[in-house]
């Protein structure tokens, strides 16, 4: 899971001082700081997601690699 940093009593404070109600400022930043939060948690590759994608790519390149030498083993063998 990744952290965000959000200031959420810099955020009220700020609103307040714009003229908002303070329990509206409060929901506001408690919802924008879920909001985040998702958005972290489900579009951000973590390290492990990284991982994972650099092993399948090695994984393909050696099936293509080896489909490949195949290919032109077989071609070879039925040139002589």
């Amino acid at each position: 899971m990744s952290a965000v940093t959000f200031d959420t009593l810099k955020f009220v404070e700020r609103l307040k001082k714009a003229g908002m109600e303070e329990k509206t400022a409060i929901a506001l930043a408690e919802a924008q700081s879920d909001v985040f939060s998702e958005a972290l948690d489900s579009q951000l590759a973590t390290k492990h997601d990284l991982l994972e994608l650099k092993l399948d790519m090695i994984k393909w390149m050696v099936g293509l690699g080896v489909a490949q030498i195949a290919l032109l083993v077989g071609i070879l063998a039925k040139m002589h």
